[in-house]
């Protein structure tokens, strides 16, 4: 290990990152400007010629970084996998989705620890992120990689560091994030902190890659649960009368014992819709059923109907059936002002008012053309993001509080606004109707 030390701390050592996507390239960005030889590997050969060429296709992760790193000929993207075996570390960010039964999905794991094994070579440390149940790294990945008659610690290392993203936040970014890193052994987890610790300000330590991967479902169990509880708060409260954005605002001037969370269309992005079910899957192994996990699943799921539910009340209101009605749905990114729809709630929306019978368009300036999904595939194209195109539907449903979004000008002429972020403002003299969803 004191080989590899040396190397991290000299800067000469090579990081591969399998995985160009939301998670490994800003990880393969924030390694190249800490001075490392970087590899980002993808199987998409359309992602490898963009970044090769400086082009970024993450809104938020701008070309003139992309740019600047390759620009100092030390990091390349390369769908040659055979360019692990001149790596010290290699770095899995891939995703773990959930399968058509809601069991974990850990083919892209597995294929990729597959991969690695193939070049696993003595002194090198290979380090899983994408999220997954507790034990996956030992149980799963370092059977694969010892295969090869390779063992650890003796002859390569192993860790689990969980990714903490926040696509679009413009306070913390993957440099600045806390890094949690938990090794199979104590040799692993020095040699992880040590080369995380050479690029990204804090590194914590913990006791095994088991409790790293807790950690993290820790951390979207709790976000999932509580916003869970907001949006049964959100359809009681609105049965009673009652602004639950109002609610909020009032609760969380409490200074102690408080903390905000926001009610939504449901849930979206690659993790809390589902990293929180790779838990209840492992637990059952143990005998235990994960009833808040279930429960907050449940709530968070039914919001799009809760939504559509609404708008047919509201054009029924207005004397207009949803059959036959012209919907537009505002967003299709799962949070504002990025150009991630994964899992977003917006689809859903759009099939259900779709069952129902309306003709239903989207607007969306991250997303001119709506790519399909893995549950999705609604073929439509964005419409502009203008008053006098808004002004042709019988009814408006913001699902994505985009910054465009925002302006109240846009709802000069729409007779129906429903909005699930609280973000809609309508223009003074305006003679449509505001109902929040």
């Amino acid at each position: 290990m004191s080989d590899f030390l040396e190397r991290v701390q000299s800067r000469t050592a090579t990081v591969g990152i399998v995985g160009q996507g939301y998670v490994g390239l800003p990880l393969a960005l924030v390694f190249t400007e800490a001075g490392f030889t970087v590899v980002g590997l993808d199987s998409d050969p359309r992602k490898v010629t963009a970044l090769n060429k400086g082009e970024s296709y993450i809104k938020h992760i701008g070309a003139e970084r992309v740019a600047t790193a390759v620009g100092t000929g030390r990091f390349r993207a390369s769908s040659d996998f055979d360019k692990l075996a001149g790596c010290d570390a290699v770095l899995i960010c891939v995703p773990t989705p959930l399968g058509h039964h809601r069991e974990p999905d850990l083919s892209f794991v597995v294929n990729s620890s597959r991969e690695v094994a193939k070049r696993l070579h003595r002194g090198q440390l290979v380090v899983l992120e994408s999220t997954t149940y507790p034990g996956t790294t030992d149980e799963d990945v370092l059977p694969i990689l010892q295969q090869t008659g390779l063992k650890t610690p003796g002859d390569f290392l192993l860790a689990f560091s969980p990714e903490r993203e926040d696509p679009g936040n413009p306070d913390f970014h993957t440099k600045t994030i806390p890094k949690v890193v938990g090794g199979v052994n104590k040799d692993s987890t020095d040699a992880a902190v040590a080369l995380y610790a050479a690029a990204i300000d804090t590194v914590v330590p913990v006791s095994s890659a088991r409790v790293a991967e807790s950690s993290k479902l820790l951390e979207n169990i709790f976000r999932s649960i509580n916003i869970a509880l907001v949006n049964e708060l959100k359809m009681t409260f609105d049965r009673m009368g009652i602004d639950i954005w109002e609610v909020i605002e009032a609760a969380k001037t409490k200074p102690f014992g408080f903390k905000p969370f926001y009610p939504g269309p449901g849930l979206g992005g690659h993790c809390i819709p589902l990293d929180p079910f790779y838990l209840s899957w492992k637990a059952a192994e143990y005998g235990i059923w994960t009833r808040f996990i279930e429960l907050a699943g449940e709530i968070n799921t039914h919001m799009p109907h809760f939504v559509v539910g609404k708008t047919v009340a509201a054009l029924n209101e207005d004397g207009r059936s949803i059959k036959g009605a012209k919907v537009l749905v505002l967003g299709l990114s799962y949070k504002e002002d990025i150009d991630d729809d994964r899992e977003s709630p917006s689809y859903e929306i759009i099939e259900l008012l779709r069952e129902r019978g309306a003709q239903v368009s989207y607007c969306d300036p991250f997303f001119p053309v709506a790519r399909p999904g893995r549950k999705h595939d609604i073929q439509l194209q964005s419409v502009p993001c203008t008053a006098e195109a808004f002004s042709g539907y019988d009814a408006v449903v913001l699902a994505t509080g985009h910054r465009q979004f925002r302006d109240p000008s846009l709802y000069a002429k729409v007779s129906l606004v429903v909005d699930t972020r609280n973000v809609v403002r309508l223009p003074h003299g305006a003679k449509g109707r505001l109902v929040k969803a």
